[in-house]
């Protein structure tokens, strides 16, 4: 037999067909949960939905089963149970330290067989087979056998490989061995920590080119670091469209592994001292022309802004590399690989190319193709243009991490990690083999989306990715993780499930499709444990009670927001928040917390038609939340007792407020505790407000302003009286 993979080497495209009106609802249902698809889910009301049959064909049919009929449904069932039995080896093996795990190999009935497991230090073991017999099954017309071999307990943590021969026939699979358990928030079990988090993109400086960047990342955590934090979170950094006009949104990159360089700040890029005066004169013009955006408080102008670094960028890439520089760009390709050439590649077409043109779903247009190709060799230099703006973005990061450590944090910058890339994206052209055709991500109502979300972001194909040896997953956590002390990953429930939203449908006729978490858990923990970095999972809205239980289990942070944490109708007090978790006030969802106590999202919401339920209900139960939560802050001393009700935060000052929060929140055994930036400088507006578009709301546009709306700069904090005494008390509150 022939080790036949299901992946073929172009992507099947989505069998939706129209459904039978006679198909057989529980036939449907067993296809669909033995390829993970989810029937029924419960909702943030608490109640059973159930998904409905003409979405659960669509979604199957994107996972490529087609299941419109009876005839169909059946047949998939069939090919279900034989799949396994048409590999040679599973795609993927992933398996805990200090613990075993059995192999499938299968042959030809009654021929032998041999399994190899060859480490990442070159060293080769023989697998052990041991005696589990299972009847032969016909595969093709040929007797198909199964021989089980042991990868055995005590292998080195790392990436492997297995390799399969029988009869002159091979086939090879990747082998992670992966930590049990993630240990290296260790040190903050011990000592608890507390740092900044922000949106690096609204925190800007006098020299910032208009837009906050990598250096002024640097500057803040010196600044943070000097009054006892631990750390910085910033958004995502992923890099967006390589030419204006780019998305807004960190969480709607082009890609997760690579960096954006509008983040690049070009007076710190060593060729600069060797500009010639006339090009240096461009550069300072490219300067003025944005210098003056510092001080809009109002809305960044991300294009404008990006225009004008890229003049720049062009400007000093003309500049001839030093032959240590030259070393240290060819070794930094080295490393990236061709994932680094493959985005270059993309960026260098999409200059020339808009979204949505027909170039990107033309099935002659992809990697490896002749026609691509050609354009590799057509486009070398701005090929070479892109990589070398991530050699930059790598250096400054490295350079930020530096100066984080340097001030004292203990881990430093911490990165976000987005749920997904655009449909539109780098990742969905480059990766195109590992996603599932035809869908996208989102997330079905809650209590904050009544209408449920559509992120436009095509999901892993579960099969696919295994096939691909997990090689997309690994290769974009450990390039994010490369300087860096922690990753905060949003929507980690999306390792385990992820709501799939079929083309066409609204985000409610949607339905869950499960993932081997097990596998995309223990590949996390093993690339934090290669960068010694911390994983946060941001685990808030629906999800199964088991899943808090399974990551705390595997070293994985948890996310508790003050206001979400709740007992029945009342706040949960601190001492039972979990001690294997991030907690903070907020979240960029939420306005800031002197917007959140004026109720300023329950009017935004209204106003942009977001509620099923009048203004006035919304506000009722906002104040009567308050008003619980300032009895529990007057009950534990951290405001005077004669501080009112649900208005007593304006009564008394929301500085005060704001200080007896983080003070009410230090008192949980949370390991880390999260600061806002907006709360220390008294910021009202919401970052990002969900089920908008930025036509609607400046989502991800917002400066970083105090209460009085100017504008302010990382050169005002170190004389910031609210900026000093919020970390001042929330530095005094965690060390207590």
């Amino acid at each position: 037999m022939t080790n036949t993979p299901i992946q073929q080497d172009t992507v099947t495209q989505p069998t939706t067909g129209n459904l039978d009106a006679a198909t057989d609802e529980e036939l449907l249902h067993r296809l669909a949960d033995a390829h993970g698809v989810g029937t029924s889910f419960h909702g943030w009301d608490g109640l059973q939905h159930n998904v409905s049959p003409t979405t659960l064909v669509q979604v199957l049919g994107a996972l490529g089963v087609a299941a419109a009929s009876n005839a169909q449904i059946e047949a998939a069932l069939v090919e279900a149970e034989l799949a396994p039995w048409r590999r040679m080896l599973p795609p993927a093996v992933v398996v805990q330290e200090g613990t075993t795990a059995a192999v499938h190999v299968h042959v030809r009935d009654g021929s032998p067989a041999r399994l190899t497991i060859s480490l990442e230090d070159g060293t080769e073991l023989a697998a052990a087979q041991q005696e589990d017999w299972a009847p032969p099954r016909d595969v093709g017309g040929v007797p198909t056998g199964r021989a089980t071999f042991e990868v055995p307990a005590g292998l080195p943590l790392g990436w492997h490989s297995l390799m399969a021969e029988s009869d002159g026939v091979t086939a090879t699979a990747a082998l992670a061995v992966v930590p049990a358990k993630l240990r290296t928030a260790a040190q903050l079990e011990e000592r608890r920590g507390w740092g900044l988090a922000t949106q690096l993109y609204s925190v800007r400086s006098k020299r910032s080119w208009g837009i906050g960047d990598f250096a002024d990342l640097a500057d803040l955590a010196s600044l943070a670091g000097a009054r006892g934090a631990d750390y910085v979170l910033v958004n995502p950094l992923h890099a967006a469209d390589p030419v204006p006009p780019v998305q807004a949104s960190p969480y709607s990159p082009s890609t997760r592994r690579f960096f954006n360089p509008l983040y690049i700040r070009v007076e710190a890029i060593p060729e600069l001292a060797y500009v010639k005066p006339r090009k240096r004169a461009t550069l300072d013009r490219l300067l003025d022309h944005v210098h003056a955006l510092n001080k809009d408080a109002e809305r960044l102008d991300r294009d404008q802004i990006f225009a004008a670094k890229l003049a720049a960028l062009e400007l000093l890439h003309t500049v001839k590399l030093s032959p240590a520089r030259q070393r240290a760009f060819k070794e930094f390709c080295r490393e990236a690989g061709p994932g680094l050439d493959d985005f270059a590649l993309w960026c260098a077409i999409r200059e020339d190319r808009s979204p949505d043109d027909p170039f990107w779903r033309d099935p002659t247009a992809t990697l490896g193709s002749p026609k691509v190709e050609s354009m590799r060799q057509a486009l070398a230099d701005r090929i070479g243009f892109h990589r070398w703006l991530q050699w930059i973005c790598d250096e400054q990061l490295e350079s930020a991490q530096a100066a984080a450590k340097g001030s004292g944090m203990r881990l430093g910058v911490v990165h976000d990690l987005a749920v997904g890339a655009d449909l539109s994206s780098a990742d969905a052209w480059t990766l195109r083999s590992s996603f599932a055709p035809g869908v996208s991500v989102g997330a079905p109502p809650d209590m904050y989306n009544q209408l449920g979300q559509n992120w436009n972001q095509p999901p892993w194909h579960p099969v696919r990715l295994a096939e691909a040896g997990y090689a997309p997953l690994r290769a974009m956590l450990s390039t994010v993780l490369r300087h860096a002390g922690g990753i905060r990953v949003d929507h980690i429930l999306g390792l385990f499930r992820l709501w799939w939203v079929p083309a066409g449908n609204s985000a409610r006729d949607g339905a869950y499709v499960r993932y081997d978490h097990e596998a995309l858990i223990g590949i996390l923990a093993l690339e934090a444990h290669r960068a010694g970095a911390v994983v946060i999972g941001e685990d808030l809205g629906v999800f199964e009670p088991w899943v808090r239980d399974y990551l705390a289990a595997r070293g994985i942070l948890g996310t508790s927001i003050l206001w979400f944490e709740n007992d029945g109708d009342s706040p949960l007090p601190p001492e039972r928040y979990r001690t294997q978790a991030l907690a903070s006030v907020n979240t960029h969802d939420l306005p800031p917390t002197a917007g959140y106590l004026a109720g300023d999202h329950v009017e935004l919401r209204g106003q942009l038609g977001l509620l099923e339920r009048s203004v006035a209900e919304e506000r009722a139960e906002h104040e009567a939340t308050l008003d619980k939560m300032m009895g529990l802050l007057r009950e534990r001393g951290l405001l005077p007792a004669d501080g009112g009700g649900a208005d007593g935060a304006s009564m008394l000052g929301e500085e005060q407020v704001i200080e007896a929060l983080h003070r009410l929140l230090a008192q949980a055994p949370s390991v880390l505790l999260g600061v806002a930036l907006v709360d220390a400088v008294g910021e009202r507006r919401v970052q990002n407000q969900p089920g908008t578009t930025s036509e609607v709301y400046p989502n991800w546009q917002v400066p970083l302003a105090d209460e009085r709306g100017r504008a302010v700069l990382i050169d005002d904090l170190d004389a910031n009286p609210r900026f000093n005494s919020l970390l001042a008390a929330v530095d005094e509150a965690v060390r207590a």
